[in-house]
């Protein structure tokens, strides 16, 4: 961790700024899916619909994404952080005040407006702020803290659900709103964006010229993961709690709880060993090996009946399923240059989120007919699809300044 103990006071707020909002993110997300049991009892949803309501969630997050790419691009990396966090942090505690499928959606729509642009400004901002040496360990370090933020929304769940019911869950989402404060205090622009702000490239150029072709890699390869992603831990919670009868497993919701936070340990390994991993076997490599173990192990996940053996696999999952995402940010973060970076990765990230959009809702379909558990099976090809896009991507040489 050298890198982290020579970084700069202005680094390590960065650092932490993009982590605790990445965070904040996650949680919010995984908050969402421990409820969706309550949900769909109280306001009569089946699970179609339950699945179609995160999907409209994951669509405004494109939208967002793109839209606050761009923003930071313009008008910097901690403005669109901040504006962000306060969007979708006022979004999910207005959730909470919800008693209809129609308004519950309204806010998550919203909510997935700030959802999408945080991961763009605050990688942008982390990318701009290390040098090219720590970089890919500075974005291995803010991605991990998803899987943080991840298991943190699985506590609340665990402490407020069964107390104060599902809607009381929501209030915990205004805790990002506390984080801008400090950021707009503590955290300045990167100096290379000042630098290089004034250029105000066209984005058009991602889709002509040098930059056409990894913009087209980059968004179908991180479509098919977010595919992936979305489908399997949209679902894991119900599948954990569904009865064994129904082809679940029948767990407590505490029990759930404890599952997933287990498997959050192996998530953040898998997260913040992609940097060291990477360097020595180079980012590409890793990173197509990942997603080709996680769909190896999808369909282990998706036939244990035994508890125990869960507990064992849950870490195994976290690792390859989700640390990928480690080397994604590294990947875009080196294929882009700094005038139109964060419109890049805004774009490439969530133009994924709309193809991705189809995963909840597409598993909640094929599950009433044919049960959750082969219904997941679908987000193992979509990891080995992405595997099979990612060979396609040339090795850089240099991080893009």
């Amino acid at each position: 961790m050298s890198w982290l103990t020579n970084a700069s006071p202005a680094q390590r707020r960065a650092l932490a700024a993009a982590a605790l909002g990445w965070m904040l993110d996650s949680m919010d997300v995984m908050l969402y899916a421990m409820i969706l049991p309550a949900v769909q009892r109280d306001l009569h949803l089946s699970s179609a619909l339950s699945g179609a309501m995160m999907s409209a969630t994951l669509i405004s997050a494109a939208v967002g994404g793109l839209f606050f790419g761009w923003f930071a691009d313009r008008l910097g990396r901690t403005r669109a952080l901040n504006a962000s966090l306060l969007i979708y942090s006022i979004a999910t505690a207005a959730c909470g005040l919800t008693h209809t499928a129609l308004a519950l959606a309204a806010c998550r729509i919203v909510l997935g407006l700030g959802m999408g642009g945080e991961w763009a400004s605050g990688a942008a901002l982390v990318a701009e702020t290390f040098p090219a040496a720590a970089r890919g360990k500075a974005l291995a370090f803010v991605q991990s803290f998803w899987a943080i933020g991840y298991a943190l929304g699985a506590a609340i769940t665990a402490l407020i659900l069964p107390r104060f019911g599902w809607r009381a869950v929501f209030f915990a989402g205004i805790l990002p709103a506390l984080l801008t404060l400090w950021i707009r205090r503590s955290v300045p622009e990167p100096a290379l964006f000042q630098r290089d702000r004034l250029s105000n490239p066209s984005p058009l150029q991602l889709f002509l010229g040098p930059l056409a072709r990894p913009t087209l890699i980059c968004s179908t390869m991180n479509a098919a993961t977010l595919f992936a992603w979305w489908g399997l831990f949209t679902w894991t919670p119900r599948f954990l709690s569904l009865p064994i009868a129904q082809g679940g497993h029948g767990l407590s919701i505490v029990n759930t709880s404890t599952w997933t936070i287990v498997m959050q340990l192996g998530t953040f390994a898998g997260y913040i060993s992609f940097g060291s991993i990477a360097e020595r076997f180079g980012a590409k490599r890793t990173y197509i090996s990942y997603l080709l173990i996680a769909a190896a192990v999808v369909p282990l996940f998706a036939a244990v009946a035994n508890p125990w053996l869960l507990l064992v696999i849950g870490p195994i999952v976290g690792f390859f399923g989700t640390g990928y995402f480690s080397g994604f940010a590294v990947i875009a973060a080196d294929l882009f240059p700094t005038p139109i970076r964060a419109t890049a990765m805004g774009f490439v990230y969530n133009i994924g989120r709309i193809a991705s959009a189809a995963a909840p809702y597409l598993i909640g379909l094929i599950s009433e007919h044919h049960g959750l558990a082969s219904a997941l099976l679908i987000t193992s090809a979509a990891f080995l699809l992405a595997a099979l896009i990612a060979t396609a991507l040339r090795p850089t040489s240099q991080p893009a300044t």
